[in-house]
């Protein structure tokens, strides 16, 4: 009786796996969990628990699946959630960026934590675009570069 492997989706945006994806998001948050300006953010969002902590790297594990892997499962709206969080701040988004790039170029192979780095940095500013435009009074123009 011979087994099929399972081929790799072509639609997937770079080599990575589902384990490199869960150990990033698990040493991130650790970190984030303790980090001095980001920690009390997340944490008032997250909560405060292990268990509360287990879900939401479940959620954004989901996140990053989809947008890499191209896996079904997420249906979120990461910009909805930032917009409407309140404390979320422009100026949060330059240390996640930081830490995120941290831990990835630690745990992953370099064309791997790069390809993740590049795409954190695209849907990163595209959240800080959207935090930033509440700010703004509604006669403003936009920035958007």
């Amino acid at each position: 009786m011979s087994q099929t492997a399972s081929k790799p989706n072509p639609l997937r945006l770079f080599d990575i796996t589902p384990a490199q994806i869960d150990r990033v998001l698990a040493v991130f948050y650790a970190r984030i969990r303790q980090h001095p300006e980001l920690g009390p953010v997340f944490n008032g969002h997250v909560g405060v628990t292990d268990d509360e902590w287990a879900a939401h790297i479940a959620l954004i594990s989901r996140f990053w699946r989809g947008a890499i892997l191209r896996e079904p499962g997420y249906d979120g709206n990461p910009m909805r959630v930032h917009m409407q969080a309140g404390d979320v701040k422009p100026a949060h988004f330059d240390p996640w960026l930081a830490l995120f790039e941290e831990v990835t170029t630690e745990l992953l192979p370099p064309d791997t934590a790069r390809a993740w780095i590049m795409l954190a940095y695209r849907i990163g500013r595209g959240l800080r675009m959207g935090v930033e435009d509440l700010s703004r009074p509604a006669q403003h123009v936009p920035k958007l570069g």
